[in-house]
């Protein structure tokens, strides 16, 4: 699912979710010198894509209020409910034609680092092997921009992952798959981390 080096590159940040769990914006959560969100969109910015996008969904008029989305094309995905696939699905319709990679990133994912983005793309791989199982980030090459586009649900990049695993390249990473924030738990998981 590669795509060749030296392509342009288009970084995709979902950060759309409800929250329902959290019971509050995960987007806005103190994190560092900002908010979660905040954090994420500069370790993106940081990576230097051709072209940064993000998805915001629920809370999205407070997230647009309260984080700097400077450099950052933002869509907004109303059907947000129905799982990340939506939210990708918003984003292809924007891509820039002349990206030939989409790396998605988490919103709500802190531990992921520049050095992690760029070790992806350097190996050339589609995802990223940690110590304890296979991560985010993600990489997917255009000539799986359609199959993207026909997923349905939260978990639907992992069942593409599942499907065309003869052709997934997997880069090696150092340490454990960074832990996104789901609960409070989570949260004070990633604050302790820091």
């Amino acid at each position: 699912m590669s795509a060749p080096a030296e392509s342009r590159v288009t970084g995709l940040v979902l950060a759309a979710g409800g929250s329902r769990r959290l019971g509050r914006p995960k987007q806005l959560l103190p994190y560092g010198e900002g908010t979660l969100l905040a954090h994420v969109l500069d370790v993106a910015r940081a990576c230097e894509f051709d072209q940064l996008l993000c998805v915001l969904g629920g809370s999205a008029e407070e997230v647009r209020e309260r984080v700097d989305l400077q450099g950052v094309q933002v869509l907004e995905n109303r059907q947000f409910g129905e799982g990340c696939s939506s939210s990708i699905a918003t984003a292809l319709g924007v891509v820039d034609r002349r990206s030939e990679v989409l790396v998605l990133l988490l919103g709500d994912q802190p531990g992921v680092s520049t050095a992690t983005v760029g070790a992806l793309l350097a190996g050339r791989g589609d995802a990223c092997r940690y110590a304890d199982g296979r991560g985010h980030p993600l990489a997917f090459a255009r000539s799986t921009f359609a199959a993207l586009e026909a997923l349905h649900g939260d978990k639907g990049v992992w069942k593409l992952l599942d499907r065309r695993a003869h052709e997934v390249r997997d880069v090696p990473v150092a340490g454990c798959v960074p832990r996104d924030v789901d609960t409070w738990e989570d949260y004070e998981a990633v604050l302790a981390q820091r």
